[in-house]
């Protein structure tokens, strides 16, 4: 029996990629129909334990609460089962006589799909169900805290699937998951895709595994409440959001944007929705208990109940407190609790009109948040446009609360817990990962044209006949004329832009000592002409000169200072690494981890002691 714990996960892994890669090439050869009915069975299943999985969840893990994690489970067993159930993944696809293609679904393999902490079993409905939806086999890696609730739910899925015909092995859960075995299960030969769902560290690795991965970025989500919206609509919105699951969803609120004129209501407001309001001594504790001083989130604050933060801080709650609201002074690095909190903790900060809002907004999501999810209650459709187009995220949420919206309970989205954020925070997609995104399309092409009527322009039908292409006209560009002594003065104003003489000094003037007489005007100009003489002008051939005298040097500056920065965030080295410029470090220097893990390569921060 193998000690090491390690090479017990990564020999685990290797067994379970292989009997998950031999059920595959067995599924691959399901009809649709088939396939229905094994995730349908599956998708029952799970709506059938999703109060036990749940409470299995809370009771692990110590993260959130029961009824907000039944509503997690049922979201992946039966929100998602219904939008997915119509969707053709197995065999032709779409089939077009009058354009000549035929597409055909192709099962991309194995899928490594790697869980997050906070939402174990959910998460593992939900990447099991698209998984096998669009016809491939699935292998779980639970997070080390989550191992025994996310294990029960694979077991309980598998059962199902393979009672309703599956094969043996298409669902698969590493029982002693750890690091190395998790880095094994994404690089290895048999895995297809990475499915990851996690921290910044464990999402930069499944981009780094050699691997196709689809993962998120860090969500931290600003709400932005509109002048012409209902202030205690909006307000108790986003109240049930942000207590849902002690705000352990990456996309919960966590800064609260309104007008100044509306303060009074605001408060009145979040009071009325069992909200505890702190005050300043109170938010002064909670942000030193929150955000630790290399601003990461206290671990034993995330998906805690207020109560409970409370107590932690020093003060306590009443019982009924949904959630903590706070009021924010500013955001960014000086303001700690303008990042995310993933606990129910509520940031509120004050604007002074509908852009300076926008401007909030889009620098709460520049400090840790961009391109996942924001929020506007608003009347104003044109106000509304105008948000969307300035936030960078790509869930731009209207009248919702954000986690519920987000996710596709109250929206349209398609039902997810793995929300793309796009290029711009490092990820493939922006989407709403699917069943869809697991698949490859191939496609059947029938000949449709000649290869002389593909090209339409004038250029290209005289390519295709044979004719010659016209070049385009030469732009004349008119040579300046050159002369000694356009030269010398050209130098002289050069000279006495540095202090330098230029062949006479005003006579108040002392002449500064120079261990060489500088050269009057006239001298440099001669020195020119004499050198033009030597080069070949047009209608002029005279030979080179012998020697060429150049004018003195340019004293060099002095080498630059490199001062260290205090603090480093995602987005300076987004702007860095734009820009092409390196941001300098010493041992005082705080850098939050989603900077660490955007320059993965030490490129952009240098360290300077």
């Amino acid at each position: 029996m193998l000690e090491d714990k390690d090479l017990r996960s990564v020999q685990e892994v290797r067994t379970r990629v292989t009997e998950a890669y031999e059920a595959f090439l067995q599924y691959k050869s399901f009809s649709q129909e088939q396939v229905d009915a094994i995730v349908d069975a599956v998708a029952a299943a799970a709506r059938a334990n999703a109060e036990s999985l749940a409470r299995m969840a809370v009771e692990e893990t110590g993260y959130g609460n029961v009824p907000d994690k039944v509503a997690k489970n049922l979201l992946n067993s039966d929100t998602l089962h219904r939008y997915i159930r119509p969707m053709k993944t197995v065999g032709i696809l779409h089939e077009d006589e009058a354009q000549g293609l035929i597409e055909i679904a192709e099962p991309v393999g194995v899928i490594a799909a790697i869980l997050p902490t906070t939402n174990p079993t959910s998460t593992a409905f939900y990447k099991s169900l698209i998984a096998l939806k669009s016809g491939n086999a699935v292998v779980i890696s639970p997070h080390p805290r989550a191992n025994r609730c996310t294990c029960e739910a694979s077991r309980i899925l598998l059962e199902a699937a393979v009672a309703a015909g599956a094969p043996e092995g298409i669902i698969q859960c590493v029982n002693e998951a750890t690091i190395a075995g998790t880095n094994e299960l994404m690089r290895h030969k048999r895995t297809s895709i990475v499915l990851s769902t996690g921290g910044p560290g464990i999402v930069r690795a499944a981009y780094s595994s050699g691997k196709p991965a689809l993962g998120v970025g860090p969500g931290n989500v600003p709400v932005l409440v509109d002048s012409s919206a209902d202030v205690d609509e909006a307000v108790a919105s986003v109240v049930d959001g942000k207590s849902f699951d002690f705000g352990t969803v990456c996309s919960s609120e966590q800064t609260l944007v309104i007008e100044e004129s509306a303060r009074d209501r605001v408060w009145a407001a979040l009071k009325a929705n069992d909200a505890f309001v702190c005050n300043e001594e109170q938010t002064a504790a909670i942000e030193a208990l929150l955000i630790t001083s290399d601003f990461r989130i206290n671990p034993d604050c995330v998906g805690q109940s207020p109560q409970k933060i409370a107590e932690m801080a020093g003060f306590s709650v009443p019982l009924d407190a949904r959630i903590l609201a706070l009021e924010l002074w500013g955001i960014g690095r000086d303001y700690p609790l303008s990042a995310e909190k993933l606990s129910p903790v509520l940031s509120v900060y004050f604007v002074k009109s509908f852009e300076e809002g926008i401007e909030a907004c889009r620098g709460v999501l520049n400090f840790g948040g961009r391109g996942h999810t924001c929020v506007i209650y608003s009347k104003d459709r044109e106000r509304i446009k105008r948000y969307g187009v300035a936030m960078p995220a790509y869930r731009v949420l209207v009248n919702t609360s954000s986690p519920q919206g987000s996710t596709g309970i109250t929206t349209n989205v398609a039902p997810a817990m793995t929300l793309g954020c796009g290029a711009i925070a490092g990820n493939s997609t922006s989407d709403n990962v699917g069943p869809l995104h697991l698949i490859n399309i191939k496609r059947i092409a029938f000949k449709v044209r000649e290869a002389e009527e593909a090209f339409t322009s004038e250029e290209g039908r005289r390519f295709m006949s044979g004719e010659s292409l016209p070049q385009p006209a030469a732009v004349p560009v008119a040579a300046a004329p050159v002369s000694g002594a356009g030269i010398s003065d050209a130098v002289s104003r050069y000279l006495a832009k540095r202090g330098l003489p230029t062949g006479s000094a005003p006579a108040s003037a002392p002449a500064p000592v120079r261990s060489a007489t500088p050269k009057p005007a006239a001298s440099v100009a001669s020195v020119v002409d004499r050198f033009l003489s030597g080069r070949a002008r047009p209608a002029d051939s005279a030979p080179a000169p012998t020697a060429v005298v150049a004018p003195p040097e340019e004293p060099r500056p002095p080498a630059p200072v490199i001062r260290s920065v205090a603090f480093v965030c995602e987005g300076d080295v987004r702007r860095a690494r734009d820009t092409d410029q390196k941001i300098y470090i010493d041992s005082r220097t705080i850098v939050t981890p989603a900077a660490r893990d955007l320059d993965s390569g030490d490129e952009i921060i240098i360290k300077t002691d």
